[in-house]
């Protein structure tokens, strides 16, 4: 979240929704919605790997969004093929 906020001009500890992710992006909220879905279900399907500082799937799913929108990151690699324009 911190890069995402720091490369957007977000204040560093704003939370931001899919909306907010998909307009300073340019991404579809589709796509955005689907990474989402898969960190939630990755959350729950996982949970060995979850860290435990984590407290909720929607906090795991936010995390790979972030990651997902992050050209330089393995998690864009993986869900780039659901980032359109």
């Amino acid at each position: 979240k911190s890069q995402f906020n720091k490369k957007y001009g977000q204040p560093q500890s704003q939370s931001n929704s899919i909306n907010d992710i998909s307009r300073l992006t340019g991404y579809k909220k589709a796509g955005l919605k689907t990474i989402f879905n898969k960190g939630i279900g990755a959350y729950k399907t996982n949970p060995q790997s979850v860290r435990p500082n984590v407290k909720s799937p929607e906090q795991w799913a936010y995390s790979r969004l972030y990651a997902a929108v992050n050209p330089k990151s393995k998690a864009y690699q993986v869900d780039k093929i659901h980032l359109k324009r």
